[in-house]
């Protein structure tokens, strides 16, 4: 009797396997957190912080100046930074925590159009590229472009696959979240095009077999097994997915073209420093997206073996890391666009493509595959977590100027910076080390958030500004052999004419002098 009973009992429930998203996320989180603080934030950080702690007022003025495609993101971490304070810690962590996002979502998209093994291979892959590293530890937007990219696709995938209104509700509501986050970025909607065309080719080369079939011609019109087929057959398939898409992507646009307008008028001003792309670029690209040449070549090797094997499956992520990329070259010979990391948001794509690849070889040479971009990563991610200035070497110590200035100024003391305008953001820089320590800017008479840019108006008669000033603290970009004669024009001249200098130290990229009468 007992036997029977045991005979009959449930056999117990195999256990569920972790979500392949749960690893990669997880490991993507640990090791971007790892130094987060290391490096100081440098000159594109300091914009960001200088904008995200302007009021929403100030962020409007500026989006009709400058960076109007940056102020959704900035109005993001002015939220943020309200509540969290502005340490580099509190400004890297959203991008932080969206690349470690960025990194589950890589492993899901991979699972649902190449398998699981090669989902997690991608996502892991993606952890150990020094890319997502160097974007997640930047108080800039690009983590979250990888975000809103994959997540896009994915609500893409699902919504091809389940059409709905639900479906191409959320598909939009990600590409407006895409654009909000870098307009170039939109350069993903072609992959996505041919993604939504080569599905509905498919589906009317499937129908116009069905119909060609003698099964289909055998069946009377209201046969139910015809009707049958019929309904089987999602209405995403039945040439749907073309319509769907295209009204999906009508109220993004109408959200993105005042933004997208604005900024197509900002760009000579904001991008005046790029030159045209060339030939040479795309050759250099693997390695400018990974931050480490030897990992961007394995990964691009990777990713082309994998594509191969993968055949017609890898149609949207090829598509994914080639036409953004292609789009964006071709601009960048006509208009000065062409800088690299706008296209990080590729990575994703090209990290699923060579998990495609290692799909197809034992676990263990898998893991030793991932294991060996880590190692061949490891440099540059030492590197990053030192600075994060571009070209590298070209680290401006703003915390060591400002650190001279904290221990030496006394009451009555005033700053003055050269240069002011351009992009080192010396003012910036030091403003951020010493928030209300600073000394009196002696010739700031307009500031950055009245002109709603980031630099400030100087006062137009020097001498009379630092009347009754008894020291200056200099703050020059460089190493000059005499840093008062670096200073041009009036400010310079009045420099000259009024005070001496006590003494100079040198930090890597500026000076700092002090000057008394």
């Amino acid at each position: 009797m007992n036997g029977g009973r045991a005979a009959g009992r449930a056999a117990p429930a195999p256990p569920r396997p972790v979500p392949v998203w749960v690893v990669p996320a997880l490991l993507t989180l640990a090791v971007t957190l790892t130094g987060v603080n290391g490096a100081q934030p440098w000159r594109d950080e300091l914009a960001t912080w200088s904008a995200a702690t302007r009021s929403p007022a100030g962020l409007a003025r500026m989006a009709g100046t400058i960076d109007a495609g940056a102020v959704p993101y900035y109005l993001l971490m002015h939220g943020w930074l309200a509540l969290t304070g502005d340490s580099a810690t509190a400004l890297r962590l959203p991008s932080v925590l969206a690349m470690a996002g960025a990194a589950g979502l890589t492993a899901v998209l991979g699972e649902r159009l190449l398998g699981r093994r090669t989902g997690l291979a991608g996502g892991l892959l993606f952890a150990a590229v020094p890319g997502a590293s160097r974007y997640a530890q930047e108080a800039r937007p690009y983590a979250f472009v990888a975000l809103f990219a994959v997540l896009a696709t994915l609500l893409l995938v699902r919504a091809i696959d389940r059409p709905g209104w639900r479906a191409w509700a959320a598909y939009a509501a990600a590409v407006t979240a895409l654009g909000l986050a870098h307009l170039v970025a939109l350069g993903l909607l072609a992959a996505h095009a041919v993604a939504v065309l080569a599905r509905r080719g498919r589906g009317a080369a499937r129908r116009a077999g069905a119909a060609d079939s003698p099964a289909a011609h055998s069946r009377p019109a209201d046969d139910p097994a015809r009707a049958a087929d019929s309904r089987a057959e999602p209405a995403g398939r039945r040439g749907r997915p073309l319509r769907g898409w295209l009204t999906a992507l009508a109220p993004a646009a109408a959200v993105l073209a005042p933004l997208a307008l604005l900024s197509a008028g900002q760009r000579g001003r904001q991008l005046d420093w790029v030159d045209p792309a060339r030939l040479a670029d795309l050759a250099a690209l693997p390695g400018a997206l990974a931050r480490a040449g030897a990992v961007g070549g394995l990964l691009l090797g990777l990713a082309v073996l994998g594509a191969v094997r993968a055949g017609r499956r890898a149609l949207l992520p090829a598509a994914g890391v080639a036409l953004p990329t292609l789009l964006l070259f071709v601009a960048g010979l006509a208009a000065p666009v062409w800088v690299p990391r706008y296209l990080f948001f590729t990575v994703p794509f090209a990290c699923l493509l060579a998990g495609a690849a290692l799909a197809t070889v034992t676990l263990p040479a898998a893991s030793a595959v991932v294991l060996l971009a880590a190692l061949l990563g490891l440099p540059d991610q030492a590197a990053l977590r030192r600075s994060h200035e571009w070209p590298p070497g070209a680290l401006v110590d703003y915390r060591g100027a400002a650190r001279v200035v904290d221990q030496g100024r006394r009451p009555g003391d005033a700053v003055v910076f050269s240069p002011r305008d351009g992009w080192l953001f010396l003012d910036l820089g030091t403003r951020y080390h010493l928030g209300d320590r600073q000394p009196r800017d002696a010739l700031a008479v307009r500031g950055p958030d009245a002109r709603g840019d980031y630099w400030a108006d100087e006062c137009a008669r020097p001498a009379e500004c630092l009347a009754g000033v008894p020291r200056i603290w200099l703050v020059v970009a460089g190493h000059p052999a005499a840093p008062v004669d670096a200073v041009p024009g009036a400010k310079g001249a009045a420099l000259r004419g009024t005070f001496t200098v006590a003494r100079v130290w040198a930090r890597p990229g500026v000076t700092v002098a002090l000057l008394t009468r």
